[in-house]
C-alpha cells in the first residue's frame, strides 16, 4: 500500500510540477496583455487553479492507467497529451505564435479523446477523469482560435 501511494505522489509531483514550471517560465506578459481578446475570455487569475486541479486530474488518471497497463496504447497517449500540453506556452507565448500554437492544441485535443476512448474499456474512472480536462481544453481551442483570428 505505501508504495501505491507514493507511485500516486510521484505522478502527481511529476505532472503539476513541471505544469507549473512550465507555466512559470512561459508566463503571459505585456504581448498577451496587448492582444485583442474574445468576450468570452475569462479572467487571468482563473488559469492558475484551473489547470493546477486538471494537473491533479491528469496525474490520476495517468497513475490509474499505469498500474494496470503500462505498456498500453492509452499509456502511450497519455504521454503525448503531456507533451503537447507542456508545448502549447512556450509556442503560444514563447514564440508569440498562437497560429502554431492552435495547431499544437488541436493535437492535444485529439489525444485527450483518443485517450478517453483507450482508456475507458481498461479503467473507467480514468477516462472520466479526463473529461473536464477535454472540455476545458475544447473551451481552449476555442479561445486560442478566437485570439488567431483576432490578431
Amino acid at each position: 500500500m505505501p508504495e501505491k501511494r507514493l507511485s500516486l505522489w510521484l505522478f502527481i509531483a511529476i505532472v503539476l510540477g513541471i505544469g507549473l514550471a512550465v507555466g512559470f517560465t512561459t508566463a503571459p506578459g505585456a504581448w498577451y496583455q496587448g492582444l485583442a481578446k474574445p468576450s468570452f475570455n475569462p479572467p487571468d487569475w482563473l488559469f492558475g487553479p484551473v489547470w493546477s486541479l486538471l494537473y491533479v486530474l491528469i496525474a490520476f488518471a495517468g497513475w490509474r492507467i499505469w498500474r494496470i497497463a503500462p505498456d498500453s496504447g492509452a499509456m502511450r497517449l497519455w504521454g503525448l497529451q503531456l507533451l503537447l500540453n507542456y508545448l502549447w506556452s512556450p509556442v503560444f507565448f514563447g514564440l508569440q505564435r498562437p497560429g502554431l500554437a492552435l495547431l499544437v492544441i488541436v493535437a492535444l485535443l485529439a489525444a485527450i479523446v483518443g485517450f478517453v476512448a483507450l482508456a475507458r474499456p481498461l479503467d473507467r474512472p480514468a477516462a472520466w477523469l479526463f473529461v473536464p480536462y477535454a472540455l476545458w481544453v475544447a473551451f481552449a481551442t476555442l479561445l486560442n482560435a478566437a485570439i488567431w483570428r483576432l490578431n
